[in-house]
């Protein structure tokens, strides 16, 4: 017993600091173990985007993906719900099929766009025409009259398909230099050919429509090898395809030489009436704390073109491993834990901002809210948004974090605040501190963000399994700090695009009613 007894005296006369690091590094060891020997992120990526797919905002896939986070929550005694905030038109994606079939029969890659209209069944049958450059307006009207029954094409051919990347190694510089004058000459006087026609490239589809157009053939090359980007239609009663820019030369070339394409489509998709938008949210009540809370953000919803696997199932399956490891090894935080899985972020941050809205008491009593968004690669960079003490409590989360992964992250502090981008700036307008971490690029911007190649093959683990890791750190220290996060505000600095003072933005209002 006087054993006992000393080794508590000689404890309790340690510094709390002391103390407080050796029981820190216990709990970052137990995250590690929990994150590298049992980790779930390969299957959570393979029923989030292989078996459930696309997770386009007003689609079944959309439901499927609340439902089953719910249940997958459920599974790690973590307490969910899927909490509706408005309605989406409804809409499911059937199959495309676009062949050339004069003078060759061929069949293309392509694919209709987010809520575009379907064919009828067994599909339609056409030739093609090209936005023509025209004198002007009227000319254009008297072009429209021509065009019943045809295939429009609407993008600009592009000189190359190979990235400049590729052209940069093999190219000599003044081949290089060339294609570059070329590209831009030809971008020049696309626009130019939108001027003279009186419509943008959005005004222009509905015009098309209207006078008969079979359908709408775009390409929008994402500038890269065989990557597009995939957005949504624009148009009620036709078809709008996006080939890829392999296939829509080849017809715009045809048109151009005379060769009088023909080609048939065949694009099947359901519009579904208004249905309900959700956010799921998931909840580890606080012990100690339990009216003060930490979220971890992402963004659930996606573009459809692929799976939406970078954009943005890494940062969701990033903020659920969090959970999963953290209910594990720290089942009691001191402050509550919340799990946003945002809904309808593509269309305007919609689902983040109706939480900010609907839930006042939370987002006023937020001790920090911790977002991923930007693709698969390892977190190497988090600013502090404009919070004037950001870098005392962020610093000091993040020395607990394992070294190898904090030495690829730089910080900015206090840096400033984020209006839009991702569901953090929901927050932050609202004063609230969310703070997104920010990823390594992996050509993000080229090959994964909203396009056709965004799948599964392109996640890598290893730096998701990294960031689930620093979320899960940062997460355990929030919630044991014994201070609260003030929200002082640093004073903005000019603007380099204005010249003016920045100001904090202001919080949006959420679109409860899309799809319209």
């Amino acid at each position: 017993m006087k054993r006992i007894a000393l080794i508590v005296c000689i404890v309790m006369s340690l510094p709390f600091g002391l103390v407080h690091a050796q029981t820190t590094d216990e709990m970052v060891d137990a995250i590690v173990k929990e994150a590298t020997e049992n980790s779930q992120l390969e299957y959570l990526a393979h029923q989030l985007t292989d078996v459930i797919g696309p997770r386009l905002v007003g689609t079944p896939q959309m439901q499927h993906a609340h439902e089953w986070a719910v249940e997958q929550f459920e599974e790690w005694r973590i307490s969910a719900e899927n909490q509706q905030f408005g309605q989406w038109q409804g809409w499911e994606r059937g199959i495309t099929h676009v062949d050339l079939v004069s003078p060759r029969v061929v069949s293309l890659e392509g694919m209709q766009l987010a809520w575009s209209p379907a064919t009828k069944k067994g599909g339609v049958e056409g030739k093609l025409d090209i936005i023509p450059d025209v004198e002007n307006k009227a000319a254009f009207e008297e072009w429209l009259k021509t065009i019943k029954g045809k295939f429009i094409l609407v993008s600009m051919m592009q000189p190359t398909g190979r990235p400049d990347y590729n052209w940069e190694e093999y190219a000599t510089e003044e081949s290089f230099q060339k294609m570059k004058e070329e590209r831009d000459a030809m971008q020049d006087a696309w626009r130019e050919r939108f001027t003279k026609i009186g419509y943008n490239s959005r005004e222009v589809l509905s015009v098309l429509e209207e006078a008969g157009a079979a359908g709408i053939i775009q390409s929008r090359w994402s500038s890269g090898f065989g990557v597009n980007k995939i957005f949504s239609a624009g148009t009620e009663k036709v078809p709008v395809i996006d080939l890829a820019l392999e296939d829509y030369g080849m017809l715009y070339r045809m048109v151009e030489y005379g060769d009088d394409p023909v080609i048939k489509v065949n694009a099947q998709s359901k519009k579904l009436g208004k249905v309900p938008t959700f956010n799921t949210i998931a909840t580890i009540p606080g012990s100690e704390k339990p009216d003060e809370y930490i979220i971890l953000s992402a963004h659930y919803d996606s573009w459809d073109g692929g799976t939406g696997a970078t954009d943005n199932a890494t940062g969701s399956i990033t903020m659920m491993e969090a959970a999963r490891i953290l209910k594990e090894v720290y089942p009691n935080p001191k402050r509550t834990i919340i799990v946003g899985l945002w809904g309808s972020e593509e269309q305007g941050l919609n689902g983040s901002t109706a939480f900010v809205e609907d839930n006042p008491e939370i987002v006023d009593n937020m001790q920090a809210l911790f977002n991923q968004d930007n693709g698969t690669g390892r977190v190497v960079r988090i600013s502090g948004q404009g919070f004037l003490h950001a870098y005392e409590f962020l610093g000091r989360w993040l020395e607990a974090v394992p070294r190898d992964i904090t030495r690829h992250i730089e910080t900015t502090f206090p840096g400033t605040p984020g209006g839009g981008g991702s569901d953090y700036a929901s927050f932050v307008s609202a004063g609230a501190p969310g703070f997104s971490l920010s990823s390594l690029s992996w050509s993000y911007w080229n090959y994964t963000w909203h396009t056709n190649r965004d799948t599964y093959d392109k996640i890598v683990f290893d730096d998701v399994r990294n960031n689930a890791i620093l979320t899960a750190v940062l997460t355990y220290m929030a919630s044991e700090d014994p201070e609260t996060f003030p929200r002082d505000k640093a004073v903005l600095p000019i603007s380099r695009r204005t010249g003016e003072q920045m100001t904090w933005p202001t919080p949006r209002t959420a679109n409860r009613d899309g799809g319209n």
